[in-house]
Parts: structure tokens; sequence; C-alpha cells
């Protein structure tokens, strides 16, 4: 061979070299870029990103071009590598050129452009989808053989190929994990009430309800004088109306309705069962997800709605507020000064709680980490560790919270005094 041809050797090697870094490190990017972004992005009109997106569509071409590339260049790089060793007439040229070798590919053709493509895969990626468009069209004879061979040895392992589209689908605990990382870009309140969105599936009408022996109900057996002292102080817009036991429904009273009576003068107790039966009662299962019961207030177009058990008996009532209040929490004047209305801070560390609150409540509005998996209110959890029920004064401890029993009534714990982990334990 001409010994003048030994620069463009070293020429030819320097480029093939290149040419493997580029592969390496724009394999990662293009397999570590966020796709929701480059979509984003694409959908914004940058044909770069369309591009891209183009390409992430179908990876076994672009995976194929970047194989073509690069087994030509590593396999060139390698023979000109032992051309320009034997030139050299050491006896020990070529092995020390294989080792120089391999160390120079390791180094600056492997970690360091992977390193660096996957800190900035998006860059990265964006940059390489023009190259790697015209890599794909140059190479598709080849791709196309050997893409048919491989995916014949897949199918006789019988491997089946999954649709791109498929394997980017996110689950709902996948979701939550993107929107907890992205804290940097969301406000508190508003990742929190993208997080409860996604609870929504997972809780049940249960969950949230009014229980039945707390749902403010005009029995009509009581007597006028009673049921209009209700009428004028209840701050309710929407109260049931029933006959002997909440069971024997008879339908809604809308409060609008009764004051224009009471201004009138008209109301008697023959037009408070007729204004009642105009609207009759909207009832739903138990076990009802939130999320579907959100729909079913929507399409039917109520507010308003009975949570009844397998034998017809009304557990408790639920409207559209109390979903709405699941993900924006709780309607008050200052949401920035009173956590829950049922939670009241006694001291640092120390609360006074409605026992009838909801166990959920008391985990989101304080933090805490109350087991959820049994009953759903403070009166139910304390009842199942004490399995009686207990006098006032009486301490119990559930996990690291520990709670007094204030108050009692009707067969249930009315109000607790929670002392909870650390600065409570102390006080």
């Amino acid at each position: 061979m001409n010994p003048t041809a030994t620069p463009a050797l070293l020429l030819a090697l320097l480029l093939l070299l290149l040419v493997v870094a580029f592969s390496a490190g724009t394999e990662v990017a293009m397999l570590s870029v966020n796709r929701y972004r480059i979509r984003h992005r694409a959908q914004a009109g940058s044909g770069t990103a369309q591009t891209l997106e183009g390409l992430l569509e179908r990876p076994d071409e672009w995976l194929g071009a970047n194989l073509v590339i690069l087994a030509a260049a590593s396999t060139f790089a390698s023979a000109i590598a032992t051309i320009l060793a034997q030139r050299t007439g050491k006896p020990f040229a070529v092995p020390l050129t294989v080792v120089l070798l391999t160390i120079v590919v390791i180094v600056f053709c492997e970690l360091s452009p992977k390193i660096y493509a996957a800190a900035n895969p998006e860059g990265v990626a964006l940059h390489a989808a023009p190259i790697y468009r015209v890599l794909v069209l140059v190479t598709r004879p080849a791709l196309w053989l050997t893409n048919a061979l491989a995916n014949g040895f897949l199918s006789l392992v019988r491997f089946g190929r999954t649709p791109v589209a498929a394997t980017q689908t996110l689950s709902a605990e996948e979701l939550r994990t993107v929107v907890s990382e992205a804290a940097p870009l969301i406000p508190a309140r508003h990742r929190q009430m993208l997080l409860s969105i996604l609870d929504l599936g997972r809780m049940t009408v249960n969950d949230v309800m009014v229980p039945r022996q707390e749902i403010v109900s005009i029995d009509l057996n009581e007597s006028w004088e009673d049921i209009l002292d209700l009428l004028r102080q209840t701050p309710h817009t929407r109260l049931p109306v029933y006959e002997g036991e909440l069971d024997n429904l008879i339908g809604v009273l809308y409060m609008k309705r009764v004051a224009n009576e009471l201004v009138r003068g008209t109301l008697t107790r023959e037009r408070l069962l007729e204004l009642a039966r105009a609207r009759e009662p909207y009832f739903v299962p138990a076990g009802t997800s939130l999320s579907v019961q959100l729909g079913f207030f929507q399409r039917n177009r109520r507010r308003f709605a009975f949570v009844v058990d397998e034998y017809g008996g009304i557990e408790g009532l639920i409207t559209i507020e109390d979903i709405l209040e699941e993900i924006v929490g709780e309607f008050t004047t200052d949401p920035a000064t009173v956590t829950h209305k049922d939670i009241h801070p006694e001291r640092p560390g120390v609360f006074i709680v409605n026992a009838s609150a909801t166990i959920r409540a008391l985990n989101r509005a304080l933090g805490w980490q109350l087991p959820t998996g049994g009953p759903k209110t403070v009166n139910g959890l304390l009842l199942e560790h004490l399995e009686t029920i207990p006098d006032k004064g009486t301490m119990v401890r559930v996990g690291n919270y520990e709670f007094e029993v204030l108050q009692l009534g009707d067969n249930a714990i009315r109000t607790v005094r929670v002392r909870a982990p650390g600065l409570g334990q102390a006080a």
C-alpha cells in the first residue's frame, strides 16, 4: 500500500469512531426521551418533533438503521486500526492497537456519549431525528431483510409483537407518579387536585357519604311545630321527607319552594307532603365508585342520592358537593385556616375530632397514616379495636395514635381527642 494513504486512514478511523459515538448516544436518547413532551411539541407545530414522533412510533426502523451504521462503523474501524498497526512493523503493534481501540471505544464512543445523552435525551433526540430519517430511507432495503429475519425468529420463539401505542399507555398508578414528579412545575394545590381525581376510581360512595344517623330529615309523624322549627333553622337546601322510618322515604323537599310557601303563609302538612312527592328520591347502590357516581349525577341531572345496601336499606346520603370536595377540598371561607369541619385543633399535636369523620378525611387533612382497609369512620375504627361500646374517658391506641373517648350517644362514639405521634405524645 502507498504509505501516503496513512493520514487518510487515520481520518477515516476518526470519522468511524465518531459514527460509533453518534450511534451509541442517540440510541440512549431516543429510548429515554419523554414521548409525551415530544408529542406536545409536535402538536404545537414543531417539525423536528413531528419527525421524532414518527420515528418513535416505528422503533424497529430507526433501531435497525442504527444497528446497520453501528455494525458497519465498528467493522471498518477495527479493520483500519489493524492495517495502521501492521504498517508500523512492530511485533506487538496489533495486540496493543486492539487494547487501545477497545479503551477508546468504551470510554469515548460508548460511555461518554451515553451518559451525556441520558442527561439530555430531548435535545440529543431532536437533533438526531432528521439524520435518522435519512438513514432509515438509505438503509431501508437492508432493514427489510434484517427485520424479516428478526420477526421470523421471534415468531419461532412465540413472541407476540405488542403495538407501540399499547406499550405507551400509562396506568393510574403511573400517572400518579408522573404528577408527583412534576412537583416543581405544578403548584401543590393543583397537584393534590390531580391526584384526587385519580383517586376517584378507587373510592366508593361509602367513603364520603353522610351516615344514616346524621342525615337531617323530616318525619311527618312529628308535631307540626317541630317540623316548622326544623324548616326555619336548617342550613340545607334539600331535606328528605319520610314517615316513621327513614327507609319509608316519601320524597325530597326543596327549601326554595318551602320558603315561598312560608312567606305566603300557605304551608300546611298536606302541602308539605305534596311538595315532597313532587321529587322522587334517587337511590344508588353501596360500593359505587365516585367516578361512576359523578357520571350518574351528570347524566341524571341530580345533586343528591341515597346510598342503599343489598337489602334496600338506606346507609347514607351523598351529594355532588361531597364528590367535588374530594377533588378541591372543603368548601370553606378560609381554606388556609380551616383544616376540616370535623377536626378542631386543641393544642400542637392534639385534636378534637368528630368520630363520624372518615378516616380518609383525617389522613388527608392532617397527613396521618391511620389504616383505611377496614372501617371508614373513626367511630368504626375504635369499635373494631375495642370490640365493645366504650365508656367516656376510655383510651385506645391505634398504631402510633392515641384516642380518648370524650362523648357517647346512640350506641356510638361521638367525639374523641386524638394525640398524634411526635409532639402530641409528649404533650
